[in-house]
């Protein structure tokens, strides 16, 4: 992690000279360094995000099939089971495709903890150590005092959640959507006393995120059109 940590703090602060060469006011300059940091972190995760989001883009396409080969073998779970993964197969669905970019996630963001906090924010013309602040943050290095971030942390959490799973009301629908609602709720307790700067992060991330199902669904619209 101490690598880690490191490398995120060296390639924070040289986005973060980048932007301040256009961008002089301190105040500005650092909430859009974090901002271009979220996407570039995202670009270098697309990959992964992308196969991510087909997969759930995909599974919630087969959820009606799902449900009446639960309700064909309703009294056999076993054959159920088998008759679900036979259907995956076919259709070339992996349900675990969506963990490995969240695991691959955790690090970065518990790494981010690490680097928000250690950022000792200096005035570029006299190169004293001051206090940022980012449109209503006060000061983008400790938590946000208006509480704004932590609420729309839990907000965009729910609903790139809700975005990517399965629709009806079906066992696992049901199951999903408490675990997203359980999620958010979670994000703003933790949200709630950590750095500004870390929870624009994670809205930001969340935002892309939304974007990008959104424009992968239609992509496998257009797919199925051909």
């Amino acid at each position: 992690m101490n690598f880690l940590n490191a490398g995120l703090t060296r390639f924070f602060e040289f986005i973060h000279s980048g932007v301040q060469f256009v961008v002089s006011n301190p105040n500005y300059s650092y909430g859009l360094a974090i901002i271009l940091f979220t996407l570039i972190i995202r670009i270098i995760l697309l990959p992964l995000n992308i196969k991510q989001t087909r997969s759930q883009v995909k599974l919630q396409e087969i959820q009606p099939e799902i449900k009446k080969l639960q309700e064909k073998y309703k009294n056999d779970p076993q054959k159920s089971q088998q008759e679900i993964m036979k259907l995956y197969k076919e259709k070339g669905v992996n349900p675990m495709g969506g963990c490995l970019p969240l695991i691959i996630q955790l690090p970065i963001l518990w790494a981010l903890f690490y680097v928000f906090r250690t950022i000792n924010p200096v005035d570029p013309v006299t190169n004293q150590s001051i206090t940022v602040s980012f449109l209503w943050v006060k000061n983008l290095f400790s938590y946000d005092q208006l509480y704004i971030l932590p609420i729309l942390s839990g907000i965009t959490t729910y609903l790139s959640s809700l975005m990517m799973a399965p629709k009806g009301d079906s066992v696992q629908a049901k199951q999903t959507s408490t675990m997203n609602i359980g999620m958010a709720i979670f994000m703003v307790f933790m949200a709630w006393k950590f750095t500004a700067a870390l929870v624009l992060y994670w809205v930001t991330n969340n935002l892309i995120q939304m974007g990008q199902t959104v424009l992968m669904r239609k992509l496998e619209m257009k797919k199925e059109d051909v």
